[in-house]
């Protein structure tokens, strides 16, 4: 008979998602490293120890800090021992917006940009991106808060898509649009009640704006734009999933852009 006990394997730690980075030290040792950390979570009502420390670091690399339930901490570390405090550590690094023009000016290409105003859920970020690389975009930007940034699952939902798209985390989205005005790159918000998509002309340095499925598009957002279009809809339902709008607005800017 074998008397040796059977390895007892430490399921938990199998099964914490891809990115996820927990415990105090592994999360300043995180900090320190400079890799790119989209949020931090700290149990709600606990800043004992290090976990100022952590937050203040965290402020000052303009990181979001997020107070979490105890709850919804044990979830994500899969009940691993995570004293209080979780981060979302970056599948990718993030690139500048001047890095997406560059892009487009060593194609030889008038910009293509799409700018995504709070799509929270991971799933259609990669979606989106990966539409995005089929048609030809030089980049996406999305905003520090109110987003998904680049985890495991929106690796995965670009089906590889996203380690060929340049993406760019701004502080201001409102701010960031100004800034691409100026450089002659007129702006299209995609939303219910505006232009028929279809007759509106693409062909030139454009960014396509995309809200969230709950909000859609905020306002200050929708003021800053010059154009807001719509894609007719001749079913019942009357919205499509950001996804799906996307794909629909990209393919027809895309097809517009290189047929001529």
């Amino acid at each position: 008979m074998n008397s040796k006990r059977p390895i007892r394997r430490d399921r938990d730690a199998e099964e914490v998602p891809e990115g996820i980075v927990f415990g105090r030290n592994a999360v300043r040792e995180l900090l320190r490293s400079g890799r790119e950390i989209d949020k931090i979570l700290v149990k709600r009502g606990e800043r004992d120890g290090s976990l100022p420390v952590i937050c203040a670091e965290a402020s000052a690399r303009g990181i979001p800090v997020v107070d979490t339930e105890k709850e919804k901490l044990d979830r994500l570390c899969r009940g691993g021992v995570h004293q209080g405090v979780a981060a979302y550590a970056s599948q990718k690094e993030y690139c500048d917006v001047d890095d997406i023009l560059n892009i487009a000016r060593e194609r030889g290409e008038q910009p293509f940009i799409v700018i995504l105003d709070g799509v929270e859920d991971p799933h259609n970020l990669g979606a989106v991106i990966r539409t995005a690389e089929c048609t030809g975009v030089h980049g996406v930007i999305i905003p520090k808060r109110r987003s998904a940034g680049l985890t495991a699952v929106v690796a995965k939902a670009s089906a590889g898509a996203l380690e060929h798209m340049a993406v760019a985390r701004v502080p201001n989205l409102a701010a960031e649009i100004d800034r691409l005005k100026e450089q002659g790159i007129w702006i299209y918000s995609a939303e219910a009640g505006g232009e028929d998509l279809y007759s509106c002309d693409l062909d030139r340095p454009a960014a396509f704006v995309f809200g969230s499925e709950g909000s859609g598009i905020s306002r200050l957002i929708k003021e800053k734009s010059d154009f807001i279009v719509s894609l007719p809809l001749y079913g019942r339902i009357n919205s499509l999933n950001v996804s799906a709008a996307a794909a629909a607005v990209l393919c027809e800017a895309a097809h517009k852009r290189h047929v001529k």
